[in-house]
């Protein structure tokens, strides 16, 4: 493929499946995988042969559970000793380990241990995306728009940001996931009319609600909530543990522990989850589950959703806390736009609609490919794509949490509320506890709470050389830069001597250096010819089977083998048997393959010619 493309591609980066789109001839394509299908399951999985990604991947979950990974994105930017991670860790079948604080994943790959970090699993994801729009246009791409939750802090977005630098991917810009759903809701129906719209986004594995206001191209961002850890996954985890108990009382047995009965189980959920949102009643069955007893019982919708009714009842959380800091009130609401595949269980749109007083949802963009249309739209703005649709088009985001500095006692400096439009420039003074204090560290935080204690620490800094004077008199100008990425930079500065110290939070926990990225791009590199020296492997092994059971058909029919000469059927044999040879051997290239069945075809030419 030597042409690049010169546009960039718009990618819907999911907790469970991901999703591509391309601005071509003035609208979105959304465009299919291999399989013809316009979602990708955000599963990569390993093998003593290959590396497998997307459908191929999920489709073998249940033979090779330990080193089949899902769900990268519920560890992407987080630390190993996170709640959320601990509480996954019990559902997963693969193993997370702890490497200098964050969580890594190990698997047995080409007969080996590996280990690969979040960032690495969610890179190969977004490499099949890439190839995923490669077959499609014919060139190469390398620049992408990627999707994150508007509630992901600046760990996870610039983690995200790191898997497209491994993915061989230049990431334009990163937005947040329901602006660009607003996108594919508000660009084909765009007036000159201020519109107050909701997009209510849960999908997979997070959440996320924000509050646009919508006047022609420009769409403005008022506030947004949401939880980075709740989503189709988790109602799938409830209904999981409700059977494996009803499993139990009727057989005896536990299957916690084992990794395949557990995960075709899951299989099983979910496909009844996604029943129960068209009919009020389903069956749940496996065969032969555990010690060859077989699995069924029936699930009603309203027992579903008594199982998930605490998960429902917290999604309107966030909604009431948009609305409360956009100050809103409810029936200023002009649209409330569903995104996300858990946004079809009929129980989460009820509540929705009853918060809102019985209103009319709106369903018309299709939930699994809002976002990737948004990204393809933005990504298409940002490569100068532009037509009359786009021409005006203005995103204008907001910081999703309060970033600010620990003061003395633990207490929360604010710099930047949350809720604050990006890009921003803020600053703050602030001040020496000590006399004559010449060194100042700045731990920098994001959160809501009063205490640090009770934020996140995205990372510190000092500032030295300041002049030795009575505590409370140095000025210490902070201040506090957020990039269109939602991703931020701090500076200090001394008044009096102009000393200035900096930070681009860059070195908090599981944050990768550039030299650690640029290894995993050439690792990346490395999986990607190993993935296509097997496939040329396969493909030479299978062909060589096939010619070699042919020629040993020809040379025994009845017609030929009492024509040819004892010498010449000798000489094909011969090469018929270092061909079986090469077959027997694990690491024969395809090259010596397909050479092994080039020394077959000569002998046989050899021996035929001249026959009639």
């Amino acid at each position: 493929m030597e042409d690049v493309y010169e546009g960039a591609i718009g990618i819907d980066l999911g907790t469970t499946y991901s999703c591509v789109g391309v601005w071509q001839n003035d609208r979105v394509e959304i465009i299919a995988n291999d399989q013809g299908n316009r979602t990708t399951p955000s599963y990569v999985a390993f093998s003593a042969e290959e590396r497998l990604i997307g459908d191929a991947a999920k489709n073998q979950a249940a033979m090779n559970p330990k080193n089949t990974i899902f769900d990268a994105k519920r560890l992407i930017g987080r630390r190993f000793d996170d709640p959320d991670v601990k509480k996954d860790m019990v559902h997963w079948p693969f193993e997370v380990i702890e490497k200098d604080g964050a969580p890594f994943i190990k698997v047995q790959y080409l007969n080996e241990d590996k280990t690969f970090s979040p960032q690495e699993i969610s890179s190969m994801v977004l490499m099949k995306m890439k190839e995923i729009s490669e077959a499609k246009l014919g060139k190469e791409v390398k620049k992408a728009v990627v999707t994150v939750p508007a509630y992901f802090n600046d760990s996870q977005r610039l983690a995200t940001k790191d898997a497209g630098s491994i993915a061989g991917l230049e990431v334009l810009r990163i937005i947040n996931e329901p602006t660009a759903a607003a996108i594919a809701y508000g660009l084909d129906s765009k007036s000159a009319q201020e519109k107050h719209v909701l997009i209510f986004d849960l999908g997979g594995g997070t959440f996320d609600v924000s509050l646009l206001n919508i006047t022609g191209g420009v769409f403005a961002v008022k506030a947004t909530a949401g939880d980075t850890h709740l989503g189709g996954e988790d109602f799938d985890n409830n209904l999981l543990e409700h059977f494996k108990k009803e499993f139990q009382k009727k057989t005896g047995h536990d299957i916690t522990e084992d990794a395949r009965a557990i995960r075709r189980l899951r299989s099983a959920c979910e496909r009844a989850k996604r029943t129960l949102s068209s009919v009020t009643q389903t069956t749940v069955e496996v065969d032969s589950l555990y010690q060859g007893e077989d699995f069924s019982a029936n699930i009603t919708r309203a027992r579903f959703e008594e199982i998930n009714a605490t998960l429902f009842k917290s999604t309107i959380d966030p909604v009431e806390r948009v609305l409360k800091d956009a100050k809103m009130p409810r029936d200023k609401v002009d649209d409330i736009v569903l995104v996300g595949g858990s946004t079809r269980i009929p129980k989460v749109q009820s509540l929705v609609s009853e918060y809102f007083g019985g209103r009319q949802l709106n369903k018309s963009i299709n939930p699994d490919e809002a976002v990737a249309y948004g990204a393809a739209v933005q990504a298409a703005v940002l490569t100068g794509q532009t037509s009359d649709k786009t021409a005006d088009l203005l995103l204008l985001d907001v910081a999703p949490l309060s970033l600010g500095v620990a003061m003395q006692g633990d207490i929360f400096g604010v710099v930047v509320p949350r809720n604050t439009p990006i890009p921003t420039n803020k600053s703050r003074v602030f001040t020496t506890v000590e006399d004559n204090q010449t060194t100042v560290t700045f731990p920098v935080y994001e959160g809501e709470r009063t205490q640090c204690r009770d934020n996140r620490l995205l990372g510190e800094f000092e500032l030295n050389g300041i002049p030795p004077m009575p505590r409370g008199q140095a000025e210490l100008v902070t201040t506090f830069e957020v990039d269109a990425n939602g991703l931020l930079k701090v500076t200090a500065q001394d008044r009096a001597s102009g000393r200035k110290a900096q930070i681009s939070i860059t070195n908090s926990v599981g944050r990768l250096s550039s030299a650690e990225i640029e290894q995993m791009i050439k690792d990346a590199e490395q999986f990607k010819q190993a993935d296509k020296d097997f496939s040329a492997r396969h493909e030479a092994k299978s062909d060589l089977e096939a010619y070699i059971h042919q020629v040993e058909n020809t040379i025994t029919s009845p017609e030929l083998s009492m024509k040819l000469k004892r010498g010449a059927k000798a000489q094909v044999e011969a090469e018929l048997a270092r061909a079986l040879e090469k077959l027997e051997i694990e690491d024969s290239t395809s090259d010596e393959l397909r050479k092994a069945q080039l020394g077959i075809k000569r002998a046989l030419q050899k021996a035929t010619a001249g026959l009639r």
